[in-house]
């Protein structure tokens, strides 16, 4: 069944502040093998400018990601998540995430669209500081596939 139009443009409520931490961002760059050291050196972020530690740029993916649960998990948008890929992402910063901010994503249905009896949905996840201030941008494509034909 393919998803309903009319859900393009809806918009879900703020989530929950996330608090990144240093340890969070050390952890993240070391499983992506990045060693720059201002991930994890603070005196090396301070030297290029920065208040402390900053993320990589993929970093977000993991809060951008959990917030797109609650369209994911919207029962009346009727996806089945058993049946969903994740299909491209993509981000514009504003400034790169730092540990010690406090992180609040909204996220918005762009786009619905169906291929082949697929349906393709585009995620907008706008990242905000505590102060209100923007971070980054966040696009989360999803592709539900199509039930197989008995």
């Amino acid at each position: 069944m393919a998803l309903d139009q009319s859900f393009v443009g809806r918009t879900y409520p703020p989530t929950p502040p996330y608090e990144v931490g240093r340890e969070k961002i050390r952890e993240f760059a070391e499983a992506i093998g990045d060693a720059n050291p201002a991930y994890t050196d603070a005196e090396a972020a301070k030297a290029l400018g920065h208040p402390d530690v900053i993320a990589p740029p993929t970093f977000v993916f993991a809060i951008t990601f959990k917030a797109a649960g609650q369209v994911i998990e919207d029962p009346q948008l009727g996806l089945d998540y058993s049946r969903v890929v994740h299909g491209d992402q993509k981000f514009a910063h504003t400034r790169p995430v730092r540990a010690g901010d406090r992180l609040s994503v909204t996220s918005t249905i762009e786009a619905i669209k169906s291929m082949a009896g697929n349906d393709i949905l585009d995620i907008r996840g706008e990242v905000h500081d505590e102060t209100g201030e923007h971070v980054v941008t966040a696009w989360t494509k999803l592709v539900s596939r199509a039930p197989e034909e008995a």
